[in-house]
C-alpha cells in the first residue's frame, strides 16, 4: 500500500452527502466508514461507529496503547459534495499528469489518506507515545455539520487538541467565520395574470426587499470584520417563487448565506442581525429555516498550536473564509484547528484533484507532527 493506492481506494468508495442528493446510489457515508473500520482495527485501533442520522455514522477509532494519555484526534470528514457537471470520472482515481482526479481528492479524501498512511508508517510506536492520536471521520460536514455537532456534545471533553482534515496546503488555518443559511419567504394574492392588480405579487415582494437587503445588510456587514478575516459578508444564493406565467404568484422565497467575523458572533449572531434588519425596514419576510454555524478562533499562542507550528515551521498560521467541523469542535471548548494538503481551491470543482507531489507532502507533515509527541 502506498499513500496513493490508498486515495484511489478512498475516492472509489462514493460518499456523496445525501442532504444533496437523497436518492442516489452514491449517497451516505456508511459506505466510507465500513471500508475504514478494518482498515484501522488492522493497525490496533478500538473502532466504534456512532450512528448519528439513519445508516449515516460517524467512526471514530481510539489509538492503541494506555487510555490515561492526554488524547489529541485527527478528524477529515467522510462525506463529499455531489458530483453533478463533473468532468472527469468521479469514482476513478484516474492518475495524470502528476494528480489524482475525482470527487473527494481534494476535500477532504485527500488530507484523510495522508492523516491515515502517516499512522500507517507510524503504527509500531503509537502505543508508546506520551499522547494519544485517534482518528475520527465525521458525517455529514458538507450540510449542517450533524456529525461534528454530535461529537462536541458527547466527545470533546475526553481531548487536548483537534486537526481537522482540510485541504489548506498544509498551512494551519486558526480562525474561520462563521455561516448561516437561511431561507425568507413572502407570500402574495394570486390572481389572473390578466388582471395583475387584483392580486399581490410576491415576487416583486420579495425581489425588492432582497435589494434593500442587498444594501443595508451588506453595509452592517462591512462593520463586523477581524484583522484576518476582513469583513463578514451576504450571498442571495438561490430564489424561487410563482407556479405558472399566467398566474399572479402568491409565494416566493430566497436563500442568503451571511459569513461572519468572531465579532458578530459575540453581538448576538449573523440570524440575530437578520432579524433586526427585517424589523427594522418592516420587510415582509418571514424566516423560516436557519441553520447557523459559528466562526472559530484558536488563538495564536495557544500552547498546542506553538507545539505543532515550531515542529513545522514550513507551515504558516492562517485564516479562511469557509467553516468546517472545526468551528463545532471549538464551540465545544475543544481547540481545532484545520490542515491538510492539496488546496481548498480545487474543493468541489467539476475536475477535482490533488496533486501527487502534494499528497505525499501531506504524510511527510503528518509523520512530522507525530515524532513532536
Amino acid at each position: 500500500m502506498t499513500v496513493t493506492t490508498l486515495l484511489q481506494d478512498l475516492v472509489r468508495v462514493p460518499s456523496v452527502n445525501p442532504d444533496a442528493v437523497p436518492d442516489s446510489p452514491y449517497s451516505g457515508e456508511k459506505a466510507m466508514a465500513d471500508f475504514l473500520a478494518p482498515l484501522l482495527s488492522s493497525w490496533g485501533f478500538t473502532v466504534t461507529l456512532e450512528e448519528i442520522l439513519p445508516g449515516r455514522p460517524n467512526l471514530i477509532a481510539r489509538a492503541p496503547g494506555p487510555t490515561d494519555r492526554p488524547r489529541i484526534l485527527l478528524g477529515p470528514h467522510l462525506d463529499t459534495v455531489a458530483i453533478d457537471g463533473m468532468t472527469v470520472d468521479p469514482f476513478a482515481a484516474e492518475i495524470r499528469d502528476g494528480k489524482i482526479w475525482g470527487r473527494g481528492t481534494s476535500d477532504t479524501k485527500g488530507p484523510m489518506a495522508a492523516m491515515l498512511f502517516a499512522l500507517f508508517q507510524n503504527n509500531d510506536r503509537l502505543a508508546d507515545l506520551p499522547v494519544a492520536v485517534d482518528f475520527v471521520g465525521f458525517m455529514g460536514e458538507e450540510s449542517h455539520q450533524p456529525g461534528s455537532k454530535h461529537f462536541a456534545k458527547h466527545h470533546a471533553g475526553e481531548y487536548e487538541f483537534a486537526l481537522v482534515g482540510e485541504p489548506t496546503s498544509l498551512d494551519f488555518v486558526h480562525v474561520t467565520k462563521g455561516s448561516l443559511w437561511a431561507t425568507v419567504e413572502t407570500t402574495g394574492k394570486a390572481t389572473h395574470a390578466s388582471q395583475p392588480h387584483l392580486g399581490e405579487n410576491a415576487i416583486l415582494k420579495l425581489t425588492a426587499s432582497l435589494d434593500l437587503l442587498n444594501r443595508k445588510l451588506t453595509n452592517r456587514l462591512t462593520t463586523y470584520t477581524h484583522p484576518i478575516l476582513e469583513h463578514s459578508t451576504l450571498n442571495i444564493g438561490t430564489i424561487t417563487g410563482g407556479s405558472s406565467p399566467n398566474i399572479v404568484p402568491d409565494f416566493a422565497a430566497a436563500t442568503l448565506d451571511i459569513r461572519f467575523t468572531p465579532d458578530l458572533a459575540q453581538a448576538g449572531g449573523a440570524k440575530q442581525l437578520l432579524e433586526q434588519m427585517i424589523a427594522e425596514f418592516k420587510l415582509p419576510l418571514t424566516i423560516t429555516d436557519a441553520s447557523e454555524a459559528p466562526p472559530m478562533e484558536v488563538k495564536a499562542d495557544h500552547p498546542w498550536l506553538q507545539k505543532f507550528a515550531t515542529a513545522l515551521p514550513g507551515s504558516k498560521l492562517v485564516g479562511a473564509p469557509w467553516f468546517s467541523d472545526a468551528a463545532h469542535l471549538n464551540d465545544a471548548g475543544l481547540p481545532a484547528v484545520c490542515i491538510g494538503p492539496g488546496s481548498i481551491d480545487q474543493a468541489h470543482t467539476a475536475d477535482e484533484f490533488i496533486r501527487v507531489s502534494d499528497l505525499e507532502d501531506g504524510v511527510d507533515f503528518f509523520s512530522l507532527l507525530i515524532a513532536a509527541l
